[in-house]
């Protein structure tokens, strides 16, 4: 992903008002943030209880939402996350949803998905088990490029018109 400033990831937000971006609470190691390594980039606002934010570059630009989980989760059963494939305790996924850029949004349009409730997706797909003889690492390579793709279509879903 190609680095952002502060003022370039406000502006991403594709599905916020400008009240909302202004609000944004950044993380705060967001001015350590080693973009060159990213597949797209989330967190969880620190100040506002429920929100968080995705920014993937889609079609070569990068593209922002923002996101409100759900207020329960299930703490009994074990889910996938829908955009990392990563199989979490029910305490650690969340229904997240995201109000629909322009029109759509404003008449109350939403999209939502099951997702790491920390949004941790990046680093959970790079977790791998120790290689067995017979294994190669393309399995996880997969498994990042999987995880691109549907972060970039979740994002296209909140964006299309």
């Amino acid at each position: 992903m190609r680095a952002l400033t502060e003022h370039q990831l406000r502006e991403t937000l594709v599905n916020a008002s400008a009240e909302e971006r202004q609000r944004l609470a950044l993380p705060a190691d967001f001015l350590f943030v080693d973009w060159d390594h990213l597949d797209f980039y989330a967190w969880r606002d620190p100040r506002t209880k429920g929100r968080g934010y995705v920014v993937a570059e889609v079609g070569g630009t990068a593209t922002g939402i923002v996101l409100r989980a759900s207020d329960s989760s299930s703490h009994a059963r074990a889910a996938m996350c829908n955009l990392c494939h990563t199989m979490q305790p029910g305490d650690q996924v969340t229904m997240f949803t995201a109000r629909k850029a322009g029109d759509a949004g404003e008449r109350g349009d939403s999209v939502g998905t099951i997702v790491c409730a920390d949004l941790s997706c990046h680093e959970n797909v790079r977790l791998a088990a120790p290689l067995a003889p017979n294994e190669y690492r393309a399995s996880v390579d997969r498994r990042i490029d999987g995880t691109r793709h549907r972060i970039e279509a979740f994002v296209e879903r909140v964006w299309e018109p």
